[in-house]
């Protein structure tokens, strides 16, 4: 079995199996809402709705980026894609990478043949620009399963623990930049679990990059993924070492958007039911990304996975009828989040 191939099958199965989440949380239980008993507003009439980069989806919900490539990956796309169309919210794919080695797994990751509809998100490690992928390459990708945007991915811790990782990230931002000068879909650049900070963020805006996602500490830990992995003591110890390393993910969201207010936002890592994602829109995020949450879902069918979607959104229309929010921007600007540390 291809390396890349048997990683991928490895991830899967840990997620799925394992304990691999951080041991820290995500910052949104230093918060709380404070309760509206009297809301001026019919729960029915609670709009969802968001626009974001020009497209009007019908929640502000991600389904976040996991598989691809083995034949199981093949599936979970699959179910995943079929909901999000069915759903009108967007889906980013699991890293793109092996399509460049084994051009047949391009299959697992074409999900347009099945859901045309669907907003799609490509993906590769951002790193790989350092390792000769070229702009071209990234365009290759985007065309090979009709993508409307492309992830660039930013995993240096993951990459130090992974056996035989990619590390040399020395030069990365010019590349790029001149990934997002000339691909034909916007790029938009998330990290894997550790959060992005208001400056690296900064690099990233004035370097093109149209959209972040902070992906921060509080939800699937990449570094213990990878320790688990390891077939040496020194790796293992470094996954549990660096097991909750990063900045959570709530803090991320409202220190990115204090300092880049214009910026498209999206808050992933460790967001688990739609209290979690109206905390993250009231701090600032467009978007809540979720990965393992749908997971299990995707291994069972496209019918439970939709119904994953539809309980976290009715728990943020219910979040939202009790704070007396009718649409998503009053929720950005509301005043009933509080610190409660």
């Amino acid at each position: 079995m291809n390396p890349l191939e048997a990683r991928k099958l490895d991830h899967l199965r840990l997620c799925l199996e394992e304990d691999v989440s951080t041991r820290h949380r995500t910052g949104f239980e230093a918060y709380t809402f404070m309760h509206d008993a009297l809301p001026d507003l019919d729960l029915e009439a609670i709009d969802t709705r968001v626009t974001f980069l020009g497209r009007t989806f019908d929640a502000p919900l991600l389904i976040s980026s996991m598989t691809g490539g083995p034949e199981m990956g093949r599936r979970i796309n699959e179910n995943l894609a079929r909901a999000a169309e069915r759903r009108n919210i967007p889906f980013a794919l699991g890293s793109q990478r092996i399509i460049r080695e084994r051009p047949e797994t391009t299959a697992s990751f074409a999900v347009k043949d099945v859901a045309p509809g669907v907003f799609l998100v490509g993906n590769v490690g951002a790193v790989q620009l350092n390792e000769g992928f070229t702009p071209a390459d990234c365009q290759a990708l985007v065309d090979a399963v009709g993508a409307d945007a492309l992830y660039l991915h930013l995993n240096p811790l993951q990459e130090a623990i992974q056996p035989g990782g990619d590390t040399r990230f020395r030069g990365l931002l010019p590349r790029i930049a001149e990934v997002c000068a000339n691909l034909s879909v916007p790029v938009w650049v998330k990290e894997v679990g550790n959060g992005l900070a208001p400056d690296v963020s900064a690099r990233l805006l004035g370097a093109g990059v149209r959209a972040l996602d902070v992906a921060g500490n509080g939800g699937t830990s990449w570094a213990r993924i990878e320790g688990l992995r390891s077939p040496e003591p020194l790796g293992r110890t470094l996954g549990d070492t660096f097991r909750d390393w990063g900045i959570p993910t709530a803090e991320a969201v409202r220190m990115n958007r204090a300092a880049h207010p214009d910026a498209p936002l999206v808050a992933s890592g460790g967001l688990r039911t739609g209290i979690d994602l109206a905390k993250a829109i009231a701090l600032g995020a467009d978007l809540g990304g979720y990965a393992l949450p749908f997971l299990e879902a995707a291994t069972d069918s496209v019918e439970a996975v939709v119904a994953r979607i539809d309980t976290l959104v009715q728990e943020l229309r219910v979040a939202m009828f009790c704070l007396g929010c009718a649409d998503l921007a009053a929720l950005r600007v509301t005043d009933r989040l509080v610190e409660v540390r």
